[in-house]
Protein backbone atom coordinates (compact mmCIF):
# COMPACT_ATOMS: atom_id res chain seq x y z
CA UNK A 1 0.00 0.00 0.00
CA UNK A 2 1.09 3.53 -0.69
CA UNK A 3 1.32 6.19 1.99
CA UNK A 4 -1.63 8.59 2.21
CA UNK A 5 0.74 11.43 1.24
CA UNK A 6 0.17 12.47 -2.36
CA UNK A 7 2.81 11.18 -4.78
CA UNK A 8 3.81 13.38 -7.74
CA UNK A 9 3.39 11.97 -11.25
CA UNK A 10 6.75 11.24 -12.84
CA UNK A 11 7.88 10.46 -16.36
CA UNK A 12 10.18 7.44 -16.12
CA UNK A 13 12.39 6.09 -18.90
CA UNK A 14 13.66 2.60 -18.11
CA UNK A 15 15.75 -0.17 -19.62
CA UNK A 16 13.26 -2.71 -20.96
CA UNK A 17 15.18 -5.55 -19.27
CA UNK A 18 14.58 -4.31 -15.71
CA UNK A 19 12.06 -6.64 -14.00
CA UNK A 20 9.47 -5.47 -11.51
CA UNK A 21 9.08 -2.01 -13.06
CA UNK A 22 5.31 -1.96 -12.80
CA UNK A 23 5.42 -3.41 -9.30
CA UNK A 24 7.85 -0.87 -7.90
CA UNK A 25 7.43 2.18 -10.15
CA UNK A 26 4.02 1.78 -11.76
CA UNK A 27 2.26 3.96 -9.20
CA UNK A 28 4.60 6.90 -9.77
CA UNK A 29 3.56 7.88 -13.29
CA UNK A 30 4.34 6.89 -16.86
CA UNK A 31 6.99 4.27 -17.65
CA UNK A 32 8.59 4.25 -21.11
CA UNK A 33 10.63 1.12 -21.80
CA UNK A 34 13.63 1.42 -24.14
CA UNK A 35 16.61 -0.78 -25.14
CA UNK A 36 19.38 -0.05 -22.66
CA UNK A 37 22.23 0.11 -25.16
CA UNK A 38 20.51 2.55 -27.49
CA UNK A 39 18.74 4.96 -25.13
CA UNK A 40 19.19 8.48 -26.52
CA UNK A 41 19.11 12.04 -25.21
CA UNK A 42 16.05 12.70 -27.36
CA UNK A 43 14.16 9.97 -25.48
CA UNK A 44 14.93 11.75 -22.20
CA UNK A 45 13.75 15.25 -23.10
CA UNK A 46 10.57 14.76 -21.07
CA UNK A 47 11.91 12.40 -18.41
CA UNK A 48 12.20 12.98 -14.67
CA UNK A 49 13.77 9.61 -13.90
CA UNK A 50 16.15 7.35 -15.83
CA UNK A 51 16.47 3.69 -14.80
CA UNK A 52 19.30 1.67 -16.36
CA UNK A 53 21.42 -1.43 -16.08
CA UNK A 54 25.17 -1.70 -16.63
CA UNK A 55 24.93 -1.54 -20.44
CA UNK A 56 23.98 2.17 -20.52
CA UNK A 57 26.69 4.82 -20.34
CA UNK A 58 25.18 7.68 -18.33
CA UNK A 59 27.12 10.88 -18.84
CA UNK A 60 26.91 14.45 -20.13
CA UNK A 61 26.40 13.29 -23.72
CA UNK A 62 23.25 11.43 -22.67
CA UNK A 63 21.79 13.81 -20.09
CA UNK A 64 22.87 17.34 -21.03
CA UNK A 65 19.89 19.74 -21.15
CA UNK A 66 17.38 17.04 -20.16
CA UNK A 67 15.06 17.37 -17.14
CA UNK A 68 16.28 14.10 -15.60
CA UNK A 69 16.77 14.59 -11.87
CA UNK A 70 17.34 11.01 -10.74
CA UNK A 71 19.36 8.17 -12.28
CA UNK A 72 19.01 4.67 -10.87
CA UNK A 73 21.14 1.73 -11.95
CA UNK A 74 19.52 -1.56 -10.95
CA UNK A 75 22.91 -3.29 -10.83
CA UNK A 76 25.84 -3.43 -8.43
CA UNK A 77 28.46 -1.59 -10.51
CA UNK A 78 28.87 2.13 -11.15
CA UNK A 79 31.62 2.28 -13.79
CA UNK A 80 28.97 3.12 -16.42
CA UNK A 81 27.86 6.20 -14.47
CA UNK A 82 29.74 9.51 -14.68
CA UNK A 83 29.20 10.19 -11.00
CA UNK A 84 31.26 13.41 -10.75
CA UNK A 85 29.24 14.93 -13.62
CA UNK A 86 25.92 13.83 -12.09
CA UNK A 87 26.79 15.25 -8.69
CA UNK A 88 28.11 18.50 -10.17
CA UNK A 89 24.74 18.99 -11.90
CA UNK A 90 22.75 18.11 -8.79
CA UNK A 91 21.32 14.93 -10.33
CA UNK A 92 20.64 12.33 -7.66
CA UNK A 93 21.79 8.81 -8.45
CA UNK A 94 21.83 5.34 -6.98
CA UNK A 95 23.04 1.84 -7.80
CA UNK A 96 22.01 -1.39 -6.10
CA UNK A 97 25.15 -2.68 -4.38
CA UNK A 98 24.91 -6.28 -3.30
CA UNK A 99 21.55 -6.97 -4.96
CA UNK A 100 22.87 -9.92 -6.96
CA UNK A 101 25.82 -10.95 -4.81
CA UNK A 102 24.23 -14.23 -3.78
CA UNK A 103 23.39 -15.03 -7.41
CA UNK A 104 27.02 -14.61 -8.47
CA UNK A 105 28.25 -16.78 -5.60
CA UNK A 106 25.80 -19.50 -6.62
CA UNK A 107 27.16 -19.21 -10.17
CA UNK A 108 30.66 -19.89 -8.81
CA UNK A 109 29.67 -23.13 -7.10
CA UNK A 110 27.52 -24.31 -10.01
CA UNK A 111 30.27 -23.58 -12.53
CA UNK A 112 32.68 -25.71 -10.50
CA UNK A 113 30.04 -28.44 -10.33
CA UNK A 114 29.59 -28.24 -14.10
CA UNK A 115 33.35 -28.77 -14.46
CA UNK A 116 33.14 -31.69 -11.98
CA UNK A 117 35.59 -29.97 -9.63
CA UNK A 118 35.16 -30.88 -5.96
CA UNK A 119 35.63 -27.44 -4.48
CA UNK A 120 35.64 -28.88 -0.95
CA UNK A 121 39.20 -30.03 -1.55
CA UNK A 122 40.54 -26.82 -3.12
CA UNK A 123 41.95 -23.54 -1.83
CA UNK A 124 40.30 -20.33 -3.05
CA UNK A 125 41.68 -16.94 -3.98
CA UNK A 126 39.28 -14.00 -4.27
CA UNK A 127 40.13 -10.84 -6.17
CA UNK A 128 37.88 -8.02 -5.03
CA UNK A 129 36.17 -8.49 -1.67
CA UNK A 130 33.17 -6.18 -1.95
CA UNK A 131 29.58 -7.41 -1.85
CA UNK A 132 30.16 -10.42 -4.11
CA UNK A 133 33.66 -11.35 -2.98
CA UNK A 134 32.70 -10.81 0.65
CA UNK A 135 29.66 -13.06 0.32
CA UNK A 136 31.80 -15.75 -1.28
CA UNK A 137 34.40 -15.42 1.46
CA UNK A 138 31.75 -15.86 4.18
CA UNK A 139 30.36 -18.95 2.44
CA UNK A 140 33.81 -20.48 2.15
CA UNK A 141 34.63 -19.76 5.80
CA UNK A 142 31.36 -21.38 6.88
CA UNK A 143 32.24 -24.41 4.76
CA UNK A 144 35.69 -24.61 6.33
CA UNK A 145 37.43 -24.04 2.99
CA UNK A 146 40.67 -22.02 3.02
CA UNK A 147 40.61 -18.76 1.06
CA UNK A 148 42.86 -15.79 0.49
CA UNK A 149 41.67 -12.41 -0.73
CA UNK A 150 43.29 -9.54 -2.59
CA UNK A 151 41.59 -6.19 -2.24
CA UNK A 152 43.73 -3.09 -1.69
CA UNK A 153 40.76 -1.41 0.02
CA UNK A 154 40.28 -4.28 2.50
CA UNK A 155 43.77 -4.80 3.89
CA UNK A 156 42.35 -5.32 7.40
CA UNK A 157 40.58 -8.46 6.23
CA UNK A 158 42.04 -11.46 8.10
CA UNK A 159 42.49 -13.34 4.80
CA UNK A 160 44.14 -10.40 2.99
CA UNK A 161 47.34 -11.24 1.09
CA UNK A 162 49.18 -10.05 -2.01
CA UNK A 163 47.83 -10.61 -5.50
CA UNK A 164 50.67 -13.03 -6.24
CA UNK A 165 49.61 -15.28 -3.34
CA UNK A 166 45.97 -15.20 -4.43
CA UNK A 167 47.06 -16.27 -7.92
CA UNK A 168 48.70 -19.37 -6.42
CA UNK A 169 45.41 -20.78 -5.08
CA UNK A 170 43.53 -23.66 -6.70
CA UNK A 171 40.42 -21.64 -7.61
CA UNK A 172 40.78 -17.93 -8.40
CA UNK A 173 37.56 -15.91 -8.45
CA UNK A 174 37.71 -12.42 -9.96
CA UNK A 175 34.94 -10.14 -8.65
CA UNK A 176 36.63 -6.73 -8.81
CA UNK A 177 34.90 -3.61 -10.16
CA UNK A 178 36.48 -1.80 -13.09
CA UNK A 179 38.57 1.12 -11.83
CA UNK A 180 40.64 3.03 -14.38
CA UNK A 181 42.17 5.75 -12.22
CA UNK A 182 43.21 6.45 -8.66
CA UNK A 183 45.68 4.65 -6.40
CA UNK A 184 44.40 1.14 -7.15
CA UNK A 185 43.28 0.80 -10.78
CA UNK A 186 41.91 -2.60 -11.75
CA UNK A 187 42.01 -2.24 -15.54
CA UNK A 188 44.04 -5.22 -16.83
CA UNK A 189 45.02 -6.13 -13.28
CA UNK A 190 45.30 -9.69 -14.57
CA UNK A 191 47.72 -8.99 -17.39
CA UNK A 192 50.11 -11.39 -19.07
CA UNK A 193 52.51 -11.46 -16.12
CA UNK A 194 49.74 -12.11 -13.61
CA UNK A 195 48.19 -14.86 -15.75
CA UNK A 196 51.56 -16.61 -15.95
CA UNK A 197 51.56 -16.79 -12.13
CA UNK A 198 48.50 -19.05 -12.09
CA UNK A 199 49.53 -22.60 -11.32
CA UNK A 200 48.92 -25.45 -13.79
CA UNK A 201 45.62 -27.20 -13.16
CA UNK A 202 44.06 -24.24 -11.35
CA UNK A 203 40.75 -22.57 -12.21
CA UNK A 204 40.37 -18.91 -13.19
CA UNK A 205 36.82 -17.62 -12.95
CA UNK A 206 36.00 -14.02 -13.93
CA UNK A 207 32.58 -12.69 -12.91
CA UNK A 208 33.31 -9.08 -11.98
CA UNK A 209 34.09 -6.74 -14.86
CA UNK A 210 35.53 -8.03 -18.11
CA UNK A 211 38.42 -5.61 -18.53
CA UNK A 212 39.98 -6.56 -15.18
CA UNK A 213 41.38 -9.51 -17.14
CA UNK A 214 43.47 -8.56 -20.18
CA UNK A 215 41.56 -10.61 -22.75
CA UNK A 216 44.30 -10.33 -25.40
CA UNK A 217 46.88 -11.66 -22.95
CA UNK A 218 44.53 -14.44 -21.89
CA UNK A 219 43.90 -15.38 -25.52
CA UNK A 220 47.63 -15.49 -26.24
CA UNK A 221 48.21 -17.74 -23.23
CA UNK A 222 45.33 -20.07 -24.11
CA UNK A 223 46.55 -20.35 -27.70
CA UNK A 224 50.01 -21.27 -26.45
CA UNK A 225 48.92 -23.76 -23.77
CA UNK A 226 45.83 -24.82 -21.83
CA UNK A 227 47.59 -24.21 -18.55
CA UNK A 228 44.52 -23.79 -16.36
CA UNK A 229 40.74 -24.03 -16.57
CA UNK A 230 39.06 -20.78 -17.57
CA UNK A 231 35.50 -19.66 -16.82
CA UNK A 232 34.46 -16.28 -18.22
CA UNK A 233 31.11 -14.68 -17.51
CA UNK A 234 32.39 -11.17 -18.27
CA UNK A 235 34.41 -10.04 -21.29
CA UNK A 236 36.25 -7.05 -22.63
CA UNK A 237 34.35 -5.00 -25.22
CA UNK A 238 30.94 -6.46 -24.36
CA UNK A 239 28.74 -7.16 -26.21
CA UNK A 240 31.22 -7.50 -29.10
CA UNK A 241 33.24 -10.24 -27.42
CA UNK A 242 36.30 -12.01 -28.81
CA UNK A 243 35.03 -15.22 -30.38
CA UNK A 244 38.55 -16.64 -30.61
CA UNK A 245 38.75 -16.44 -26.83
CA UNK A 246 35.27 -17.93 -26.41
CA UNK A 247 36.36 -20.98 -28.42
CA UNK A 248 39.25 -21.58 -26.01
CA UNK A 249 37.66 -21.05 -22.59
CA UNK A 250 36.25 -24.06 -20.75
CA UNK A 251 32.99 -22.38 -19.76
CA UNK A 252 31.55 -19.12 -21.06
CA UNK A 253 28.39 -17.15 -20.40
CA UNK A 254 26.99 -13.77 -21.53
CA UNK A 255 27.46 -11.74 -18.32
CA UNK A 256 24.60 -13.44 -16.49
CA UNK A 257 26.23 -14.69 -13.27
CA UNK A 258 24.14 -12.21 -11.31
CA UNK A 259 21.00 -12.71 -13.39
CA UNK A 260 18.89 -14.58 -10.84
CA UNK A 261 15.28 -13.44 -10.71
CA UNK A 262 15.71 -12.73 -6.99
CA UNK A 263 18.76 -10.52 -7.58
CA UNK A 264 17.08 -8.53 -10.34
CA UNK A 265 14.00 -7.83 -8.24
CA UNK A 266 16.17 -6.82 -5.29
CA UNK A 267 17.99 -4.31 -7.50
CA UNK A 268 14.72 -2.77 -8.67
CA UNK A 269 13.47 -2.50 -5.09
CA UNK A 270 16.71 -0.89 -3.86
CA UNK A 271 16.58 1.78 -6.58
CA UNK A 272 12.93 2.53 -5.77
CA UNK A 273 13.90 3.05 -2.13
CA UNK A 274 16.74 5.36 -3.20
CA UNK A 275 14.33 7.34 -5.40
CA UNK A 276 11.97 7.80 -2.46
CA UNK A 277 14.80 9.20 -0.36
CA UNK A 278 16.19 11.43 -3.10
CA UNK A 279 12.89 13.01 -4.13
CA UNK A 280 11.23 12.93 -0.72
CA UNK A 281 8.51 10.54 -1.84
CA UNK A 282 6.27 8.86 0.74
CA UNK A 283 7.62 5.40 -0.02
CA UNK A 284 6.22 2.04 -1.01
CA UNK A 285 5.09 -0.34 1.71
CA UNK A 286 4.11 -3.21 -0.56
CA UNK A 287 6.28 -6.30 -0.29
CA UNK A 288 8.04 -8.00 -3.16
CA UNK A 289 6.27 -10.86 -4.90
CA UNK A 290 5.59 -13.66 -2.44
CA UNK A 291 7.80 -16.72 -2.36
CA UNK A 292 6.48 -19.63 -4.37
CA UNK A 293 6.30 -23.11 -2.90
CA UNK A 294 9.72 -24.70 -2.60
CA UNK A 295 10.82 -26.90 -5.51
CA UNK A 296 11.47 -30.43 -4.24
CA UNK A 297 14.78 -32.08 -5.11
CA UNK A 298 15.70 -35.75 -4.77
CA UNK A 299 19.06 -37.51 -4.96
CA UNK A 300 20.19 -41.09 -4.48
CA UNK A 301 23.85 -40.05 -4.55
CA UNK A 302 26.20 -39.39 -1.64
CA UNK A 303 29.07 -36.99 -0.98
CA UNK A 304 30.17 -34.62 -3.70
CA UNK A 305 28.28 -36.58 -6.35
CA UNK A 306 25.06 -35.62 -4.55
CA UNK A 307 26.13 -32.00 -4.16
CA UNK A 308 27.00 -31.80 -7.84
CA UNK A 309 23.71 -33.37 -8.92
CA UNK A 310 21.67 -31.00 -6.76
CA UNK A 311 23.57 -27.87 -7.74
CA UNK A 312 23.16 -28.60 -11.44
CA UNK A 313 19.48 -29.39 -10.93
CA UNK A 314 19.04 -25.86 -9.55
CA UNK A 315 21.22 -24.13 -12.14
CA UNK A 316 23.42 -25.65 -14.84
CA UNK A 317 25.75 -23.07 -16.43
CA UNK A 318 26.58 -25.51 -19.22
CA UNK A 319 23.26 -24.51 -20.77
CA UNK A 320 24.35 -20.86 -20.87
CA UNK A 321 27.68 -21.96 -22.33
CA UNK A 322 25.94 -23.97 -25.06
CA UNK A 323 23.62 -21.08 -25.94
CA UNK A 324 26.52 -18.64 -26.17
CA UNK A 325 28.56 -20.96 -28.39
CA UNK A 326 25.57 -21.67 -30.62
CA UNK A 327 24.95 -17.95 -30.98
CA UNK A 328 28.62 -17.40 -31.85
CA UNK A 329 28.54 -20.17 -34.46
CA UNK A 330 25.43 -18.72 -36.05
CA UNK A 331 26.90 -15.24 -35.95
CA UNK A 332 30.07 -16.40 -37.70
CA UNK A 333 28.08 -18.31 -40.33
CA UNK A 334 25.75 -15.39 -41.08
CA UNK A 335 28.37 -12.68 -40.86
CA UNK A 336 26.24 -10.89 -38.26
CA UNK A 337 27.90 -8.99 -35.39
CA UNK A 338 28.18 -11.06 -32.23
CA UNK A 339 27.04 -8.11 -30.12
CA UNK A 340 23.46 -8.55 -31.36
CA UNK A 341 23.37 -12.20 -30.31
CA UNK A 342 25.09 -11.46 -26.99
CA UNK A 343 22.48 -8.89 -26.04
CA UNK A 344 19.68 -11.13 -27.24
CA UNK A 345 20.80 -13.89 -24.86
CA UNK A 346 20.74 -11.44 -21.96
CA UNK A 347 17.38 -9.98 -22.93
CA UNK A 348 15.75 -13.41 -23.32
CA UNK A 349 17.43 -14.96 -20.29
CA UNK A 350 15.10 -17.47 -18.58
CA UNK A 351 13.86 -17.00 -15.04
CA UNK A 352 16.51 -18.40 -12.69
CA UNK A 353 15.65 -18.90 -9.04
CA UNK A 354 18.21 -18.86 -6.26
CA UNK A 355 18.89 -21.90 -4.08
CA UNK A 356 16.54 -20.72 -1.33
CA UNK A 357 13.58 -21.65 -3.56
CA UNK A 358 14.56 -25.34 -3.45
CA UNK A 359 14.12 -27.96 -0.75
CA UNK A 360 15.87 -31.29 -0.31
CA UNK A 361 12.92 -33.69 -0.17
CA UNK A 362 14.62 -37.08 -0.28
CA UNK A 363 18.29 -37.99 0.03
CA UNK A 364 18.71 -41.32 1.83
CA UNK A 365 22.47 -41.57 1.30
CA UNK A 366 23.54 -38.12 2.51
CA UNK A 367 25.53 -37.87 5.73
CA UNK A 368 25.12 -34.97 8.14
CA UNK A 369 28.29 -33.20 6.95
CA UNK A 370 27.08 -33.10 3.35
CA UNK A 371 23.62 -31.95 4.41
CA UNK A 372 25.21 -29.13 6.39
CA UNK A 373 27.28 -28.08 3.37
CA UNK A 374 24.14 -27.90 1.24
CA UNK A 375 22.41 -25.85 3.92
CA UNK A 376 25.31 -23.38 3.99
CA UNK A 377 24.99 -23.00 0.22
CA UNK A 378 21.35 -22.07 0.71
CA UNK A 379 19.40 -25.26 -0.06
CA UNK A 380 16.57 -25.84 2.42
Amino acid sequence: MMSSQKTPRLNIVADENIPGLDQWFGGLGTITRVPGRTVSREQLMGADVLLVRSVTEVNEALLANTPVRFVGSCTIGTDHLDIPWLEARGIAWSAAPGCNANSVVEYVFCALAALNIDWRERSFGIIGCGNVGGTLQRKLRALGIPCKIYDPWKTDNPDSVSLDIVLQQDVICQHAPLVKNGPHPSLHMLDGRALECIRPGAVLMSAGRGAVVDNEALLALCEREQKFTTVLDVWENEPDIDLNLLHLVDLGSPHIAGYSHDGKLAGTRMVREALDRALGLPGEVAAESSQADAVALVTEQSGFAAIRELLLAMYDPREDDAHLRAAAKESEADGEPMKVAFDHLRKQYPKRLEFSHYQLAQAPNLDDATRNQLAILGLK
